[in-house]
């Protein structure tokens, strides 16, 4: 309980450094901004139980930037049957979405989300995670070299699938279920992967493989299960497209592999998206970094 006082109090005193370098920098006052949204660093997140738990002292950010701070968003999510994760649907739907056409918003961060904006707008907003992104792709590049990331996706591309062990992979429960649903380091981290990785040589004495064939592997797995429910909502929809948010859109490789398995529109990042909303009235900040988002 201690360490979570101490870390909650940190990561507080962290996000109000962050706003307040943000609001010089752009010179906003901060009168302008109407609150700050912050749901803090999710350290347990156990939807199939009924809880989440994010680390932060909401009070601490509100004194030092002198702004309303909304927080605790998660768990009022869950009270009414919600997964607490993603966040991003609402935001998405505010700044993204199109009435003439349906739009899908991958977000890769350290877990895959993605945002369904339906172009009529009677039909529901749908926002759920598809699976690992770069969590795995992160954690395996920073095991075996000295980069704490795989840029551009260079080293994925240098390797070669391992096609066993994806369909490996992909029969974890999680990508069977149905949405809403929610991941995160709870169901997909280093150690599980080792332990794949152990059960497929078991099982498989005659295949190797090099480090880099595994990096390919796991780009494909994010690709592969982001792409098939993707193409559940855009397959037969007409003026359809697909825009790549978070640290995986940097990914080159990994963009490439998804425009493969979505050949119905084109993948393109959230930059070629002009925000509308930018510069029409008050401000919205939202702080966070989470294993759920990313």
């Amino acid at each position: 309980m201690d360490w979570f006082g101490w870390a909650s109090r940190e990561y507080a005193e962290f996000a109000s450094e962050v706003v307040n370098t943000l609001l010089q920098q752009s010179n906003t006052d901060p009168e302008s901004v109407l609150a700050i949204g912050c749901h803090g660093q999710t350290v347990r997140h156990r939807p199939q139980m009924g809880f989440t738990l994010q680390l932060v002292d909401a009070n601490i950010i509100a004194e030092r930037t002198s702004i309303s701070v909304v927080n605790d968003f998660r768990r009022r999510d869950m009270a009414v049957g919600g997964q607490g994760a993603p966040l991003v649907p609402a935001f998405h739907q505010a700044l993204f979405a199109n009435s003439d056409s349906t739009r899908v918003l991958l977000n890769l961060g350290g877990i895959a989300n993605i945002t369904v904006l339906p172009a009529n707008e009677k039909d529901q907003v749908v926002g759920y995670d598809t699976g690992p992104a770069n969590l795995l792709l992160d954690a395996w590049i920073s095991l075996h070299t000295d980069n704490a990331y795989d840029a551009g996706g260079a080293w994925a591309q240098s390797g070669t699938l391992i096609e066993p062990l994806l369909q490996q992979l992909l029969a974890h429960p999680f990508f069977a279920q149905s949405h809403p649903k929610s991941t995160g380091r709870e169901d997909f981290n280093l150690t599980w992967l080792q332990d794949e990785l152990q059960a497929f040589e078991q099982a498989n004495a005659n295949i190797s493989y090099s480090a880099a064939d595994v990096q390919a592997t796991l780009t494909e797995l994010t690709a592969t299960s982001a792409s098939t429910q993707i193409n559940t909502f855009i397959s037969h929809a007409k003026n359809s497209s697909v825009y790549v948010c978070g640290g995986g859109a940097l990914n080159g490789y990994l963009m490439t592999r998804l425009q493969a398995h979505l050949p119905h529109c084109t993948v393109k990042t959230t930059e070629h998206l002009a925000c509308a909303n930018v510069g029409r009235g008050r401000c919205f900040c939202m702080v966070g970094q989470t294993n759920i988002d990313g």
